[in-house]
């Protein structure tokens, strides 16, 4: 019970310094000046994301609105399992002091994956267009434990 107890107030306490270092917050535009094709309303709770899963058309771009409901902030980041994998490895880095560079083509692996930060309360507001090919994508908060708690679903490409 000690031990549990004293995980959840490092990963409260972990939640904001990470969440806030050097991820966008409000209106993070990723292909803005292409035309959005649906809009999709997103709720983020404490440790779990409704819808839990998207089909979404190959080059549909998709404007995700993003409000958090919960009482932790968390991040909404999208891209293929690798490169969330890496982000979280980063995450993790962050948490026990390694730092990282956030900006400029810094996040995830470098290949700019889109992604907002979202305090608790608080909307944020994400455009993407999706790829052409059927890679598999994902959504996820990689703030530490939050992924392994449920944060996370799958982007299914269909045309």
């Amino acid at each position: 019970m000690r031990k549990t107890l004293l995980v959840a107030i490092f990963s409260l306490a972990s939640t904001t310094v990470l969440a806030g270092a050097g991820h966008g917050s409000g209106n993070a535009q990723t292909d803005a000046q292409q035309p959005i094709d649906r809009t999709i309303s997103f709720e983020a709770g404490d440790m779990w994301f409704t819808p839990g899963e998207l089909d979404i058309e190959p080059g549909q771009t998709v404007k995700f609105e993003i409000t958090n409901t919960g009482n932790l902030e968390h991040e909404f980041v999208i891209g293929n399992a690798a490169a969330q994998e890496e982000h979280r490895k980063m995450m993790r880095e962050m948490a026990s002091g390694g730092g990282h560079d956030m900006s400029g083509g810094h996040h995830g692996d470098g290949d700019g994956m889109p992604s907002v930060a979202v305090a608790p309360g608080e909307s944020a507001t994400l455009v993407w267009t999706a790829p052409q090919d059927s890679s598999k994508i994902e959504f996820a908060c990689n703030i530490p434990g939050h992924y392994e708690s449920g944060m996370s679903g799958n982007i299914n490409l269909q045309g």
